[in-house]
């Protein structure tokens, strides 16, 4: 591709891949009230998906409606704008989100979507930020975009910044959404959250001794994801797991045809995926097949 062409057709199909929380640990607070976890963000091979088109007037504009998520709101916006401002990139772009991970899922999606969004822009505009740079850049605008940037299965600590890559098994997994909305701040509100977990490792977490401390509260405040996890449970004794704050809630299984045999009996209005983990995000495959 040339660089005229860059500037004037749609660049399309840059994954934005969502990820599972396998754990989630809160092992104290900070001074300034950010919440200090411990967590393995197990990237997917599945997710959002954004196209690009440079323009030449300066305007970031999204051209496609995202329900509930005004414009000027949308992280993609934000993050683009973000990045314009930080190289002082005369350029705009216009973008199209395809949108196929629910809202307040706990996959991770909005941060997932700016992440591909500083990538993309920063190929398409040729800036050649670091990584690391473009990483600072997106936990400006939320925590979870640093491991979108980084690309990698990890390890986290911190407020979610402090990455160790690992690989894991490439394991598949059934993802169910059982249709309803967490407010991720009524959870961390709630006087039942264990706020002082000790510290563990990587060993622990192998060994299976590692929870997520929101998955109570959660099944408290909302009988929906209890009914799910319960569903869950009860076809595939007791592995279910609830993946960040919520709403969705997922099991490890031995196949994708496994995945999708259980989802086919999911209860309406139950939504579900069959997905696999990578070690390696699926945006970095784009981001080769530009740079070549």
């Amino acid at each position: 591709m040339t660089n005229d062409s860059k500037r004037t057709d749609w660049s399309n199909g840059w994954p934005a891949p969502a990820k599972l929380n396998l754990f989630l640990h809160i092992t104290g607070r900070r001074e300034d009230g950010y919440h200090l976890l411990q967590t393995v963000f197990q990237l997917l091979d599945w997710g959002d998906s954004l196209d690009f088109k440079i323009r030449s007037d300066g305007v970031i504009h999204r051209c496609n409606q995202v329900e509930g998520v005004p414009e000027d709101e949308d992280l993609v916006v934000r993050a683009a704008k973000l990045l314009q401002a930080h190289a002082r990139e005369p350029r705009g772009a216009d973008i199209r989100l395809h949108k196929v991970l629910p809202m307040g899922g706990g996959l991770g999606g909005g941060s997932s979507d700016a992440a591909t969004t500083l990538l993309a822009l920063d190929a398409l505009w040729e800036l050649h930020t670091p990584a690391e740079e473009l990483a600072a850049l997106g936990a400006s605008l939320g925590a979870d975009i640093a491991v979108f940037i980084r690309g990698n299965t990890s390890w986290a600590e911190g407020i979610g910044e402090r990455l160790q890559s690992i690989d894991l098994p490439q394991r598949w997994y059934a993802v169910v959404h059982p249709g309803v909305h967490i407010a991720t701040a009524e959870l961390f509100l709630s006087k039942q959250l264990t706020r002082d977990c000790e510290t563990t490792t990587i060993a622990d977490f192998i060994d299976g001794g590692c929870t997520n401390v929101f998955e109570p509260v959660a099944k408290q405040l909302y009988p929906e994801v209890s009914d799910a996890m319960d569903w869950l449970d009860e076809r595939l004794q007791g592995r279910s797991k609830l993946t960040g704050t919520g709403a969705c809630v997922f099991a490890e299984v031995d196949s994708e045809r496994d995945a999708l045999e259980l989802l086919s009996s999911l209860p309406t209005p139950w939504r579900g995926w069959a997905v696999k983990g990578v070690n390696r995000s699926t945006v970095y495959e784009k981001l080769r097949s530009i740079t070549e």
